[in-house]
């Protein structure tokens, strides 16, 4: 297939790109820089000029308290950007895959979320990510919507990502206790993005690795479980007591009702994926 993909410095824009190329796809990655997705005349130049067989957008704006004083940067990507991606692929009669959050969801159900479940979003970046699903799926109706959440890996700068690497420092941490998610490998992620491309079934997907899920403390212990790091590193503190300027969801664990379906195996569990990634960081330990 000849895929785009946006937001190519991005962690899961390179997991993407690393698997496509993997299984011979000839692929175009673009960067802000190259294609400003909340540019409609550029984005249409390029598809134009390019006329790929799918689209993953993997641009963002995905920095959550920052959303809330500068709701209009995020909107720009989230929303703006994504339906113009939309209307460009609707024109040249393409896939288009685009990524969405667990933070859609309020976080009140302390079970998983489903495509049953009502949208409640909360804090400016999740408005901005919802209201980019409605915009895609209204300009296009072959838009794919694909929700994860806490994603970590290979060229992450967030929490999850550079967890390890501080553990193995021998750095304490604060680990937040009463927040629960399903970490997911950007691997993994990207693979499924590549089956939806070219599933071609237009739905909102739920994307996550599999299993029941855990905290922040939770995964940083089973870093540390993993690796032989002493568990003393971790302190676990409560949401309540962090003072952030976004709200986030409590519960936040996804589970997609079509992907069996459509006959999409889940992807490994957490825990699985987990060790392959701190394998492949290769992080030596110092405690």
């Amino acid at each position: 297939m000849r895929i785009l993909i946006t937001g190519a410095n991005g962690m899961v824009a390179r997991a993407a790109i690393d698997y496509c190329r993997s299984i011979g796809d000839e692929i175009t990655a673009l960067t802000r820089q190259e294609c400003d997705i909340a540019n409609a005349g550029q984005v249409e130049k390029v598809f134009q000029s390019e006329k790929p067989d799918a689209v993953i957008n993997c641009a963002a704006y995905t920095d959550v308290d920052g959303a809330e004083t500068n709701r209009e940067i995020c909107y720009k990507a989230n929303t703006t950007g994504v339906e113009n991606l939309a209307l460009a692929s609707k024109k040249i009669d393409c896939a288009f895959v685009t990524i969405s959050t667990d933070f859609v969801f309020d976080g009140t159900k302390d079970d998983f979320y489903t495509q049953r479940d009502t949208p409640n979003p909360q804090s400016v970046y999740a408005k901005s990510k919802l209201e980019g699903e409605i915009r895609a799926r209204n300009a296009y109706a072959r838009s794919i919507i694909a929700r994860s959440g806490w994603i970590y890996g290979n060229d992450g700068t967030n929490f999850l990502s550079v967890l390890p690497k501080l553990l193995a420092e021998g750095k304490q941490i604060k680990a937040i206790s009463d927040s629960f998610g399903t970490p997911t490998f950007a691997k993994d992620l990207a693979r499924r993005l590549r089956e939806l491309a070219e599933l071609d079934l237009p739905a909102v997907y739920h994307v996550t690795n599999a299993g029941e899920g855990t905290s922040y403390a939770g995964f940083a212990q089973k870093v540390c479980e993993i690796n032989g790091i002493n568990k003393n590193l971790i302190k676990s503190v409560l949401t309540r007591g962090l003072k952030r300027p976004a709200p986030r969801p409590q519960f936040s664990r996804l589970k997609c009702l079509f992907s069996p379906k459509f006959g999409l195996s889940p992807l490994p569990d957490w825990e699985e994926s987990l060790t392959n990634y701190l394998i492949s960081q290769s992080i030596p330990n110092s405690c």
